[in-house]
């Protein structure tokens, strides 16, 4: 339960004076709901004003405060002409206040004529003249005390200002309680940290404080490990059931190739792990197409050797099905019975599923979310992979887990490799596999970026393409064309390549129809179709060898983890893979380096480090989960420096200090509720 010195903080955000109807909407797109929220909202800049006793054409694009008396009105005839208030400072230098949209009535409120405010803004050149465009503040003289030189900048949406959340950071803090100290003693004096209450006042008043910053970035970190140290100790003392598989199925496995040494590495670990009454919790992160679905199979060949159901967790229906088309086909001369659950299967056909999976006759099911829902009954559940793990939210893999009568072993994939540093943080109660090898035959995809305006070129080449026999993916962002935006669409493009190539061109995206998708995906695997369009809805798990060919338009609006995804379609043969990345003529710095990183790169583990540095944490995979961890106050540049201190310090508690029991354990205790990962605690048992 949540400790009550927190209440005034954790209380609704309309707590806050001011707050009515017409700031809600706006406040709830900056997901500013509690009053820790807005005290969470942190700066991300400032404005520093020069004051001055004099207009200088020299101070021209600086921020200045300057006593000036307004002497004259010069108001356009039209309701949108501006409204420009002349004024003079105290040598009778002239400047021009400029008001937009018809704002004639308030400047005259603001600067009665001969009366001496305090002004502050940007001052700028007008032809000749000075003019400063809707001033920031104008103050009458007693008044000015309350502003100070150095002005926080706040993230903003459309119908809040900065100004307007600033003064409800002012009150957030005013509500902030003085918090027990959580932070061992010596590190604290060692980093020379200010008390928590003292560095969340100090960053709003001045963003740049970098002790402030700094010690609420280390607070979230310490928070978030100590609640992953907690999870893991907890999973250590359960108590789940061992699986010793004798190697009678995995010895009849015919594989195409001999495993690399780090597959053998990582099968010999999950063996071990499924051993142990512990359950498994561990992640095997692998880059595209560096062989995680042989892992996957050998560990649920191990369940079944035990006596034991798996199951595997995918998340869309292209991948299930497609991972139950593999493994059915891999494991049907082994008597391993193989099966399938989506969302889309009904009637005689599901209910046939469900008593094959309660009378046990199922060794292994697939499916997506349906898997885990209500009426889905496992006879003796022992293992749950959970393949493109950070599509799911904690609360649906514990789910899936809690079809067990005791916890199961867990292994969650990813083919998104996660920087060290965020897997630490986000994933610090696990073990981590990784499979830092490729299969033989494997070569690396070609990559070339090329503009928009050779569109023409690129069709041309596409074309030779598949009159050599070959088949091609072309992504696009959007599905359909739109008018709020100029990005390509897969039905107008899909619609142009069939101009040129006929019926060879099919098109799949997020909202068509299961069956309709999978009749494309088959024309395609069986080569009726040489070019698929194709919206983000094959990043993941699609596999055709044949088709080493993928364009992708307007590459530069995506992240570097989704374009390596998109990438990794590719290169699924032992020929030459080419991928052609189309951009804007318009780049920003970071989108000019993520695809110089592309274009050099086909190392995921790179690249995703990268990513990190790039993006930042909370948007590196793409997609924001329920249930995942997110940072707020600390920035992914701080992460690598903070996290050894913290993981230190979490562990310092646990191990010597009495862990939440002794004083200081209340203090974290506090800590954990402050950053919201006391309901963490009882989720990241499931990773």
């Amino acid at each position: 339960m949540r400790p009550e010195l927190l209440n005034p903080l954790f209380a609704e955000v309309t707590a806050l004076k001011g707050i009515g109807p017409a700031l809600a909407k706006p406040m709830e797109k900056l997901g500013l709901a509690r009053v820790v929220d807005v005290a969470f909202h942190l700066p991300t800049g400032f404005v520093d004003r020069i004051p001055r006793d004099e207009l200088d054409m020299a101070d021209s694009g600086k921020v200045i405060a300057i006593t000036l008396t307004p002497v004259q009105y010069r108001f356009g005839g039209g309701a949108r002409s501006p409204a420009r208030v002349q004024a003079v400072d105290a040598k009778g230098n002239h400047v021009s206040l400029v008001y937009f949209g018809g704002s004639s009535g308030w400047a005259k409120k603001l600067l009665p004529l001969k009366e001496p405010r305090w002004v502050s803004g940007k001052l700028e050149h007008y032809g000749q003249d000075l003019q400063m465009v809707h001033p920031d503040h104008v103050l009458p003289l007693d008044q000015v005390e309350s502003v100070g030189g150095r002005e926080a900048i706040y993230p903003c949406s459309e119908g809040i200002t900065s100004k307007r959340i600033a003064a409800l950071a002012a009150q957030a803090i005013e509500r902030a309680p003085e918090l027990p100290e959580w932070i061992e003693p010596s590190l604290k004096a060692q980093k020379d940290w200010p008390d928590w209450r003292e560095a969340i006042a100090r960053i709003h008043a001045d963003p740049a404080d970098a002790k402030a910053r700094e010690r609420l970035a280390y607070d979230e970190v310490f928070a978030n490990q100590l609640a992953l140290l907690l999870v893991r100790g907890e999973a250590r003392a359960k108590r789940g059931r061992p699986l010793a598989g004798d190697g009678r199925l995995r010895d009849k496995l015919k594989l195409p190739y001999a495993p690399t040494g780090a597959q053998s590495r990582t099968i010999a670990e999950i063996e071990g792990d499924m051993a142990q009454t512990q359950p498994m919790l561990r992640m095997l992160q692998g880059d595209v197409g560096s062989g995680k679905t042989l892992v996957a199979t050998m560990a649920l060949l191990i369940a079944a050797e035990a006596g034991a159901q798996g199951a595997l967790l995918a998340p869309t229906e292209i991948l299930a099905r497609q991972h139950y088309e593999t493994l059915s086909r891999t494991l049907a001369p082994l008597g391993v019975n193989v099966a399938i659950l989506t969302g889309r299967d009904k009637g005689k056909v599901r209910e046939a599923t469900l008593m094959g999976l309660a009378a046990g006759e199922i060794d292994i099911l697939i499916g997506t979310h349906a898997i885990f829902q209500e009426g889905v009954t496992y006879r003796d559940l022992g293992l749950v992979v959970v393949d493109e793990q950070h599509r799911f939210g904690v609360a649906q893999r514990m789910m899936l887990q809690a079809k067990a009568e005791r916890p199961p072993h867990l292994l969650v994939m990813t083919a998104t490799p996660i920087p060290r540093t965020l897997t630490l943080a986000q994933y610090g109660e696990m073990d981590v596999s990784r499979l830092d090898e490729m299969p033989p035959g494997r070569q690396p995809i070609e990559t070339s970026v090329i503009s928009e305006e050779r569109l023409g070129e690129v069709v041309g080449g596409l074309g030779r393409h598949l009159a050599g026999g070959g088949q091609a993916y072309w992504v696009c962002p959007l599905v359909e064309e739109s008018e709020k935006s100029d990005l390509a669409a897969a039905e107008a493009r899909a619609a142009e390549l069939q101009a040129h190539f006929g019926d060879k061109v099919g098109l799949i995206h997020g909202r068509m129809k299961g069956p309709e998708k999978d009749a494309v995906m088959a024309r395609f695997s069986a080569g009726e179709l040489g070019v698929l369009v194709a919206t983000t809805v094959i990043e993941v798990g699609v596999d055709v060898p044949n088709a080493t060919l993928i364009v992708i338009e307007h590459a530069d609006r995506f992240g570097l983890a989704q374009l390596h995804q998109l990438r990794g379609r590719v290169g699924r043969g032992g020929g030459r893979s080419v991928c052609v990345l189309l951009r804007g003529n318009h780049l920003s710095e970071t989108a000019r380096a993520r695809l110089a990183l592309m274009r050099e790169s086909n190392d995921g583990f790179r690249i995703a480090e990268e990513d990190l540095r790039l993006r930042g944490a909370g948007e590196l995979l793409g997609t924001r989960q329920s249930g995942d961890m997110q940072f707020r106050l600390a920035e992914p540049d701080m992460l690598g420096a903070l996290l050894p201190a913290a993981n230190g310090d979490a562990r310092l508690l646990v191990d010597r200090d009495g862990g939440l029991k002794g004083e200081r354990g209340q203090a974290a205790r506090v800590a954990l509720y402050l950053f919201e990962r006391d309901a963490a605690v009882g989720l990241l048992r499931a990773g």
